[in-house]
């Protein structure tokens, strides 16, 4: 029977997998077993965080509508049961910018919000 090489294929998956473990420290950088537990775990972490950033960064924008609307006397969940009553359809996203960046037209926001609140 013929002698099957594969030194090429398994040294272009040693390099592929050496190049994702570049700038790791100590054996994880250059041993290719140790670099492959390595690069599977940052894989892990990678995926786990993608979701775990969808949160932080709603939680951000909230505490910033919250901080924007205290100033204005009033909570986040009135402020933002009164946008929901007025018909404001803004994402936390953009509420969130506009009240770091445009102060005025974020108080626009607030006032429609108070009014459209039950007494």
């Amino acid at each position: 029977m013929p002698r099957i090489k594969r030194g090429v294929t398994t040294r272009q998956k040693h390099k592929r997998l050496l190049d994702q473990a570049k700038g790791y420290r100590g054996r994880r950088k250059n041993t290719i077993r140790i670099a492959r537990q390595a690069v599977e775990k940052a894989g892990q972490y990678a995926y786990r965080d993608r979701k775990v950033k969808k949160r932080n960064f709603r939680a951000l924008w909230i505490q910033r509508i919250n901080a924007a609307v205290r100033a204005e006397g009033l909570t986040y969940s009135q402020f933002m049961h009164g946008a929901k009553l007025a018909g404001i359809e803004l994402d936390r996203k953009v509420m969130a910018d506009l009240a770091m960046n445009e102060g005025g037209a974020f108080k626009a926001i607030i006032t429609q919000a108070k009014k459209a609140l039950p007494a």
